[in-house]
């Protein structure tokens, strides 16, 4: 598989289609309250501003942990 880079926003965009799918799959109504705060509203942004900020910083602290290797 080639490795691409993406930007954070891509790399959200994928998280959330997965998401998406897997509730599609399953009808989790847990899963689909999460989706709520999660979808990006017209500017670009979650719904939920903390959702934003929770995924930036498993961002960082998962770029933080590959460097540590």
């Amino acid at each position: 598989m080639e490795e691409k880079k993406i930007t954070i926003l891509e790399a959200y965009k994928a998280m959330l289609k997965y998401l998406e799918n897997l509730y599609e799959l399953t009808e989790s109504d847990d899963l689909a309250g999460f989706l709520g705060s999660m979808t990006l509203l017209e500017d670009g942004k979650p719904a939920d501003q903390a959702v934003w900020h929770d995924w930036i910083n498993a961002v960082n602290n998962t770029l933080d942990k590959s460097k540590e290797h």
